[in-house]
Protein backbone atom coordinates (compact mmCIF):
# COMPACT_ATOMS: atom_id res chain seq x y z
CA UNK A 1 0.00 0.00 0.00
CA UNK A 2 1.95 3.10 -0.51
CA UNK A 3 3.02 5.61 1.95
CA UNK A 4 2.73 8.49 -0.21
CA UNK A 5 0.71 10.11 -2.42
CA UNK A 6 0.89 11.07 -6.33
CA UNK A 7 0.39 14.58 -6.93
CA UNK A 8 -2.32 15.87 -8.83
CA UNK A 9 -1.23 18.36 -11.45
CA UNK A 10 -2.77 21.45 -9.16
CA UNK A 11 -0.57 19.88 -6.64
CA UNK A 12 2.69 20.00 -8.11
CA UNK A 13 5.36 22.27 -6.75
CA UNK A 14 6.36 24.91 -8.58
CA UNK A 15 9.69 24.16 -8.73
CA UNK A 16 9.12 20.25 -9.75
CA UNK A 17 6.78 21.42 -12.44
CA UNK A 18 8.78 22.30 -14.91
CA UNK A 19 10.95 18.72 -14.62
CA UNK A 20 7.34 16.47 -14.00
CA UNK A 21 5.45 18.08 -17.23
CA UNK A 22 9.15 17.50 -19.30
CA UNK A 23 8.87 13.76 -18.02
CA UNK A 24 5.18 13.41 -18.57
CA UNK A 25 5.71 15.12 -22.43
CA UNK A 26 8.31 12.29 -23.07
CA UNK A 27 6.46 9.64 -21.62
CA UNK A 28 2.86 10.31 -22.77
CA UNK A 29 1.76 10.05 -19.27
CA UNK A 30 2.95 10.59 -15.86
CA UNK A 31 4.42 7.52 -13.68
CA UNK A 32 3.22 7.63 -9.90
CA UNK A 33 6.81 7.37 -8.93
CA UNK A 34 7.59 10.50 -10.39
CA UNK A 35 4.47 12.55 -9.38
CA UNK A 36 5.38 11.34 -5.40
CA UNK A 37 9.12 12.25 -6.14
CA UNK A 38 8.10 15.68 -6.80
CA UNK A 39 7.09 16.68 -3.53
CA UNK A 40 10.56 17.80 -2.59
CA UNK A 41 12.06 19.86 -5.59
CA UNK A 42 15.14 20.13 -4.46
CA UNK A 43 15.13 15.81 -4.50
CA UNK A 44 13.57 15.42 -7.18
CA UNK A 45 15.34 18.06 -9.52
CA UNK A 46 18.82 17.15 -8.44
CA UNK A 47 17.68 13.15 -8.88
CA UNK A 48 16.41 14.38 -12.28
CA UNK A 49 19.78 16.43 -13.75
CA UNK A 50 21.58 13.39 -12.61
CA UNK A 51 19.48 10.96 -14.46
CA UNK A 52 19.39 13.32 -17.35
CA UNK A 53 23.60 13.73 -17.20
CA UNK A 54 23.93 9.67 -17.09
CA UNK A 55 21.64 9.19 -20.39
CA UNK A 56 24.54 10.19 -22.16
CA UNK A 57 26.86 7.89 -20.74
CA UNK A 58 27.51 4.69 -22.20
CA UNK A 59 24.52 3.32 -24.69
CA UNK A 60 20.88 2.71 -23.49
CA UNK A 61 20.81 -1.73 -24.07
CA UNK A 62 23.84 -1.36 -21.25
CA UNK A 63 22.12 1.35 -19.23
CA UNK A 64 18.66 -0.33 -19.06
CA UNK A 65 20.90 -3.92 -18.10
CA UNK A 66 22.76 -2.19 -15.48
CA UNK A 67 19.32 -0.59 -13.90
CA UNK A 68 17.45 -4.01 -13.84
CA UNK A 69 20.65 -6.02 -12.24
CA UNK A 70 20.54 -2.54 -9.48
CA UNK A 71 16.91 -2.98 -8.82
CA UNK A 72 16.94 -7.04 -8.57
CA UNK A 73 19.63 -6.61 -5.89
CA UNK A 74 17.47 -3.56 -4.36
CA UNK A 75 14.50 -5.79 -4.69
CA UNK A 76 12.44 -2.93 -6.42
CA UNK A 77 9.41 -4.42 -8.01
CA UNK A 78 8.47 -0.55 -9.09
CA UNK A 79 12.00 -0.36 -10.92
CA UNK A 80 11.48 -3.78 -12.58
CA UNK A 81 8.34 -3.01 -14.12
CA UNK A 82 9.69 0.49 -14.92
CA UNK A 83 12.95 -1.17 -16.60
CA UNK A 84 11.83 -4.11 -18.01
CA UNK A 85 9.56 -1.80 -20.02
CA UNK A 86 12.07 0.57 -21.20
CA UNK A 87 14.56 -2.31 -21.75
CA UNK A 88 11.97 -3.67 -24.03
CA UNK A 89 12.04 -0.12 -25.62
CA UNK A 90 15.77 -0.32 -25.50
CA UNK A 91 14.95 -3.41 -27.73
CA UNK A 92 16.74 -5.89 -25.70
CA UNK A 93 15.16 -9.16 -26.36
CA UNK A 94 13.27 -11.01 -22.81
CA UNK A 95 16.26 -13.89 -22.82
CA UNK A 96 18.64 -10.25 -22.40
CA UNK A 97 16.56 -8.74 -19.69
CA UNK A 98 16.22 -12.01 -17.69
CA UNK A 99 19.95 -12.21 -18.08
CA UNK A 100 20.20 -8.54 -17.01
CA UNK A 101 18.31 -9.17 -14.13
CA UNK A 102 20.74 -12.28 -12.85
CA UNK A 103 23.95 -10.50 -13.79
CA UNK A 104 24.59 -10.99 -16.75
CA UNK A 105 24.74 -10.16 -20.35
CA UNK A 106 25.04 -12.30 -23.76
CA UNK A 107 27.52 -9.78 -25.31
CA UNK A 108 30.68 -9.80 -23.55
CA UNK A 109 31.28 -6.14 -23.26
CA UNK A 110 27.75 -5.11 -21.99
CA UNK A 111 28.41 -8.53 -19.54
CA UNK A 112 31.27 -7.18 -18.00
CA UNK A 113 29.29 -3.60 -17.23
CA UNK A 114 26.56 -5.50 -15.63
CA UNK A 115 28.65 -7.49 -13.32
CA UNK A 116 31.05 -4.64 -12.34
CA UNK A 117 27.34 -2.84 -11.63
CA UNK A 118 26.34 -5.76 -9.66
CA UNK A 119 29.76 -6.52 -7.85
CA UNK A 120 29.49 -2.63 -6.50
CA UNK A 121 25.93 -2.49 -5.07
CA UNK A 122 26.22 -6.30 -3.29
CA UNK A 123 29.85 -5.35 -2.14
CA UNK A 124 29.00 -1.47 -1.61
CA UNK A 125 31.56 -0.36 -3.46
CA UNK A 126 34.00 -2.96 -1.86
CA UNK A 127 35.51 -4.32 -5.02
CA UNK A 128 38.92 -5.75 -5.59
CA UNK A 129 41.21 -4.91 -8.34
CA UNK A 130 40.36 -7.90 -10.55
CA UNK A 131 36.82 -6.49 -10.37
CA UNK A 132 37.97 -3.47 -11.89
CA UNK A 133 40.77 -4.70 -14.13
CA UNK A 134 37.71 -7.08 -15.43
CA UNK A 135 35.76 -4.50 -16.59
CA UNK A 136 39.24 -2.53 -17.91
CA UNK A 137 39.68 -5.55 -19.83
CA UNK A 138 36.18 -5.60 -21.55
CA UNK A 139 37.15 -2.21 -23.08
CA UNK A 140 35.64 0.21 -20.44
CA UNK A 141 37.56 3.84 -19.53
CA UNK A 142 37.97 4.67 -15.88
CA UNK A 143 35.65 7.29 -16.59
CA UNK A 144 33.57 5.06 -18.22
CA UNK A 145 33.76 2.65 -14.69
CA UNK A 146 32.69 6.10 -13.00
CA UNK A 147 29.60 6.16 -15.21
CA UNK A 148 28.37 2.79 -14.59
CA UNK A 149 29.37 3.58 -10.17
CA UNK A 150 26.90 6.21 -10.88
CA UNK A 151 24.55 4.34 -12.58
CA UNK A 152 24.45 2.30 -9.68
CA UNK A 153 23.95 5.12 -7.08
CA UNK A 154 21.44 7.00 -9.06
CA UNK A 155 19.18 3.71 -9.36
CA UNK A 156 19.71 2.75 -6.36
CA UNK A 157 18.17 5.92 -5.03
CA UNK A 158 14.75 5.36 -6.96
CA UNK A 159 15.21 1.80 -5.59
CA UNK A 160 14.91 3.11 -1.79
CA UNK A 161 12.52 5.97 -2.95
CA UNK A 162 10.42 3.53 -4.29
CA UNK A 163 10.78 0.38 -1.78
CA UNK A 164 10.15 3.51 0.85
CA UNK A 165 7.07 4.61 -0.47
CA UNK A 166 5.58 2.23 -2.45
CA UNK A 167 3.94 4.21 -5.15
CA UNK A 168 1.13 2.81 -6.79
CA UNK A 169 2.19 0.74 -9.91
CA UNK A 170 1.55 1.83 -13.42
CA UNK A 171 3.56 -0.36 -15.14
CA UNK A 172 3.18 -3.95 -15.85
CA UNK A 173 4.21 -5.81 -13.01
CA UNK A 174 7.13 -8.52 -13.78
CA UNK A 175 7.82 -11.78 -12.52
CA UNK A 176 10.00 -12.75 -9.31
CA UNK A 177 14.01 -13.25 -10.15
CA UNK A 178 13.35 -16.48 -8.54
CA UNK A 179 10.75 -17.85 -10.86
CA UNK A 180 12.24 -16.18 -14.24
Amino acid sequence: MPRTTALKPEQVPPESKPTLDAFSKSLGFTPNMLASFAQSPIAFNAWAAFRSSLNKALDMKTREAISLIVSEVNGCNYCLAVHTYAANLAKLPADEIILARKGHSSDPKRDAAVQFARKVIETRGQVNDSDVQAVRDAGYTDANIMEIISMVAMFSLTNFFNNVFDPEKDYPAVPLAGSI
